[in-house]
């Protein structure tokens, strides 16, 4: 039988339905890092044949370069470790990566945690010392706001 007779309903088995994800490209195993390097994560990378995957780097959308001095949220400035006030090109950037978002149809988002960018419930705590509070990241906040569901990488399996 076809799909349809085993699910009246909507014609798509449960839990299996095909989602547009927006994706931090570094998770995906871009070199988008502000070191340069990726952060690959193999669970990201394994709903890409389940779902439509759509990298995006809001950093670099916001005209920074890769590789760039390590950013943390200080209050409500993004500065670089050298100081360097860049929360109008991470302001941007978010903007930009939502426009991607939308001109993609992306219904939801998997963004690398901690990220001043795309951290969400938890950030680096702007004193550079790796330690962590609450907070967003600059794109997940605006995510948030425009009411698209935010993941971190950790969280794919509550994807809906």
């Amino acid at each position: 039988g076809s799909q349809g007779e085993l699910y009246p309903d909507d014609g798509d088995p449960p839990g299996d339905r095909l989602m547009r994800l927006l994706v931090s490209a570094c998770l995906m195993g871009l070199c988008t890092r502000y070191d340069g390097n990726a952060n690959e994560d193999r669970g990201v990378l394994a709903l890409a044949p389940q779902h439509v995957l759509y990298p995006v780097c809001p950093e670099q959308l916001g005209g920074l370069p890769t590789p760039r001095p390590p950013c943390e949220i200080v209050g409500e400035r993004v500065v670089n470790r050298l100081g360097e006030d860049l929360t109008q090109a991470f302001s941007k950037g978010a903007f930009e990566a939502l426009k991607v978002c939308r001109l993609c149809g992306c219904e939801a988002a998997v963004l690398k945690r901690n990220s001043p960018s795309c951290g969400k419930g938890m950030i680096y705590n702007g004193t550079f010392s790796g330690k962590l509070s609450a907070g967003d990241g600059v794109f997940a906040a605006l995510l948030q706001a425009s009411s698209i569901p935010v993941y971190g990488e950790d969280e794919i399996q509550n994807i809906e």
